[in-house]
């Protein structure tokens, strides 16, 4: 009953297979080895962008903040979502490798919206020396509330940027369950609806650690490899790195693994709606917030339950109080596994 993250499950075993085969032998470092020319074509082929830039690194964290760096001067700032994980989640790192740029955070407590985005930048004069300038747009997908934002309503974010002539960043550290909610390609959820740069998750789908940087402007590739190598995330023995990726790939691995990820939280959210948890978003890919009542908690903890629950203190109070919690699925959850869960709801 492991539902604290999708960070949390095991690799899949076609990509541990992967990693033993590159494990033969030796190989050419720094990613010039042979899988990673698989690697390139794979993803360019899945984006149908056959000129973009391809780099692996091993962190999301890494990613964006690499990724946002190669579109952000010092005295810029980046527009993003309050609830966005380069806000809360990655320590200043995004400030850290742009030179200590700001993150100007467009309020909001889940999915970022045009006219909110579109505010947030016309506070911000260009030209005015005394103000940081209007940079990059990051957008979340899936959000961290759990929401999946519709073609349209991407397009419709990007649309501002375009209007300020700024760039889009899309953050994807759940890419493909984001892809496989909406039914739609990876190049309909990128550069067909206006985003230059994606960080392409593998880690919380399946992967040991890898997440992919896809420029669909190539002249962004040889800065991008100076930052990575300058900010130490370049992988001596990169074909670790490589084989994770390709197999996550080959036969659209990464739609089949999310598929099943949001299937399991489809059928956990099913269930706890008809024992009485009240669903606070919408479950639109792998993830859920609900409250249940405190006594539902104690007792899912006392069975050895694992997830977050997010404001109240489980131990102690009024035992009906409504307390939420975040649950996610990940590739690997069994229905035995969810139904143990609401039984003990």
């Amino acid at each position: 009953m492991f539902f604290a993250s999708d960070n949390g499950g095991p690799v899949h075993p076609r990509i541990m297979q992967r990693l033993t085969e590159a494990n033969d032998g030796y190989a050419m470092p720094y990613g010039n080895d042979d899988i990673m020319q698989e690697v390139r074509a794979g993803i360019r082929r899945v984006f149908e962008a056959p000129d973009a830039a391809v780099h692996l690194v091993a962190t999301g964290t890494a990613a964006n903040a690499l990724a946002l760096a190669c579109y952000t001067q010092p005295w810029q700032t980046i527009f993003c979502s309050s609830i966005s994980h380069i806000e809360e989640d990655e320590c200043n790192a995004p400030e850290f490798y742009t030179g200590a740029a700001k993150l100007t955070l467009i309020p909001t407590d889940d999915k970022m919206t045009p006219d909110a985005l579109q505010s947030a930048i016309a506070y911000r004069t260009p030209g005015n020396v005394h103000t940081a300038q209007p940079g990059p747009v990051s957008i979340t997908q899936v959000t961290e509330r759990g929401s999946v934002h519709t073609l349209d309503e991407l397009r419709a974010l990007t649309a501002v940027a375009r209007a300020h002539d700024l760039p889009v960043h899309l953050d994807g550290a759940r890419f493909a369950n984001a892809a496989v909610a909406l039914g739609c390609s990876a190049a309909e959820m990128t550069w067909k609806s206006g985003v230059d740069v994606v960080s392409f998750g593998g880690t919380k789908n399946g992967c040991m650690g890898v997440e992919a940087v896809v420029f669909f402007d190539p002249d962004k590739a040889w800065e991008f490899e100076l930052r990575r190598k300058r900010a130490a995330h370049l992988f001596s023995k990169h074909r670790y790195l490589s084989a994770q990726m390709a197999a996550y790939l080959q036969d659209d691995l990464w739609r089949d693994m999310a598929g099943q990820a949001n299937a399991h939280a489809a059928r956990l959210s099913y269930g706890l709606c008809t024992r009485g948890a009240q669903l606070v978003h919408p479950t639109d890919a792998n993830m859920i917030f609900a409250r249940m009542p405190r006594a539902t908690h104690q007792r899912l903890q006392a069975a050895g339950a694992r997830y977050y629950v997010m404001d109240g203190d489980v131990a102690t109070g009024d035992p009906d109080a409504m307390l939420m919690c975040r649950l996610v699925c990940d590739w690997s959850m069994t229905d035995a596994g969810i139904d143990a869960f609401l039984g003990c709801v």
